[in-house]
């Protein structure tokens, strides 16, 4: 997967997108779903075994699996 990736950052953090991998479904609807290069994104918060982790990004709020978040790579603010 990725080296940094959306699945390692501690909630409250915010984050930019760098890349999104892959150009399978999974990563085409991640892009629909508004993760594309250069958007901020929060770490709202993470379900007690850490899996969904709920983002919050352009205004709304997004729950996706971490295996989902892994194939995010991010870079600082």
């Amino acid at each position: 997967m990725v080296a940094v990736s959306l699945d390692d950052v501690a909630v409250g953090t915010t984050v930019r997108v760098r890349d999104v991998a892959g150009g399978d479904a999974v990563a085409i609807r991640l892009l629909e779903m508004g993760v594309t290069p250069g958007v901020e994104i929060r770490l709202v918060g993470k379900a007690p075994f850490g899996d969904p982790l709920e983002l919050e990004l352009r205004g709304y709020r997004l729950s996706i699996r971490r295996q989902e978040a892994a194939r995010v790579a991010i870079g600082d603010r």
